[in-house]
């Protein structure tokens, strides 16, 4: 399968494999694994890789989890190994700071994407314009964005291209939308800015391909896919499968289609125990729209307190947790038990 020619629409495929996917093993990737991984996208031409943590920049904590290695142990070690794919990082405001975006530009990071929960892009201004005085690529991106309306949205991204973004979009954090859901955003957002616009997609619902082309079709031209769809709880968009689909309806994504088999191969062997699945749990996590990274701690929590996971994840989801609340969990769960 080849990439079509013409004037067909280009898409600019983003590969968090080597970041998001870290949250499915407890951040601890091998150096060896993420060069192989990382090494196999350069040959298929992916366009970006993200390395870091799960959850970015600086987020190495007892809170939400060590990392094995150092983010200068990452990003020198996928650095090496990518000639043509751009290295990506992730940062959340909070996790991270300014000097871990110097740090990370210092090891040859051409893009950086600073997140922000959906109704608070005013945490991204300052790291957004320090990006651009790095000269590297800024893009800034709401999460958990099931939590607030299209509009809201739409403003919240136009804030992050006048303040230097170069691209503006959402992630579905809880895997909680369906195609009409997405569809409505991104025309939203696209309609209020001039920058591209991104859509990252879970899986939880089942949804994340068909969610990842609605945003597409929508005006989306930045879509984000991992191999294997590696990633928390039932795991991201699966790259490999998203490509061709994306390929069939006749959108070009410049990436050599078998080489992205033989990576996907690769991150099955060496990144993961299993490819994800949509198992009990993880659809209750994007039913009750609460972040897939939560699966973990919420089964260890569950199963020491002697509560229903389903349960808890309905519990969290009324009080509309976000990453970096797990401190929450084991409060929610001793609160079902005295109510039970």
């Amino acid at each position: 399968m080849t990439s079509t020619t013409g004037n067909t629409p280009q898409v600019r495929i983003y590969d968090p494999t080597l970041r998001d996917g870290h949250h499915a093993v407890r951040h601890q990737l091998e150096a060896d694994r993420l060069r192989a991984y990382a090494a196999a996208a350069d040959a298929a031409h992916i366009p970006v890789v993200e390395i870091g943590h799960g959850n970015g920049l600086g987020a190495s904590s007892l809170q939400i989890g060590r990392a094995r290695l150092s983010d200068d142990e990452m990003l020198s070690t996928v650095r090496e190994a990518l000639t043509r794919t751009k290295m990506g990082v992730f940062m959340v405001p909070g996790w991270g700071t300014s000097t871990d975006l110097r740090n990370a530009a210092s090891h040859g990071a051409d893009l950086a994407r600073i997140g922000a929960h959906c109704t608070e892009a005013d945490v991204t201004e300052r790291h957004l314009n320090l990006l651009r005085e790095l000269g590297v690529e800024a893009q800034g991106v709401l999460l958990m964005s099931h939590m607030a309306s299209p509009a809201q949205l739409a403003e919240q991204c136009a804030l992050m291209a006048g303040w230097g973004a170069q691209a503006v979009g959402i992630m579905d954090s809880a895997g909680h939308y369906l195609p009409a859901d997405v569809t409505e955003r991104i025309s939203a957002i696209a309609t209020a800015v001039d920058v591209p616009v991104i859509f990252h997609g879970h899986n939880n619902l089942g949804m994340a391909v068909a969610n990842s082309v609605a945003a597409v079709t929508a005006g989306a031209t930045v879509i984000d896919g991992c191999a294997r769809g590696f990633g928390a709880g039932a795991g991201n968009t699966q790259l490999e499968v998203l490509v061709a689909v994306l390929e069939r309806l006749g959108y070009r994504t410049g990436i050599c289609f078998k080489s992205l088999l033989h990576a996907a191969d690769i991150a099955q062997e060496l990144l993961m125990p299993a490819p994800p699945t949509i198992d009990s749990v993880s659809l209750v996590s994007g039913l009750a729209g609460v972040f897939s990274g939560f699966k973990r701690p919420v089964l260890e929590i569950a199963d020491r307190e002697e509560v229903d996971p389903v349960d808890l994840f309905f519990a969290l989801g009324e009080r509309g947790v976000v990453a970096g609340q797990e401190d929450l969990i084991l409060e929610a769960a001793l609160t079902l038990k005295k109510t039970a």
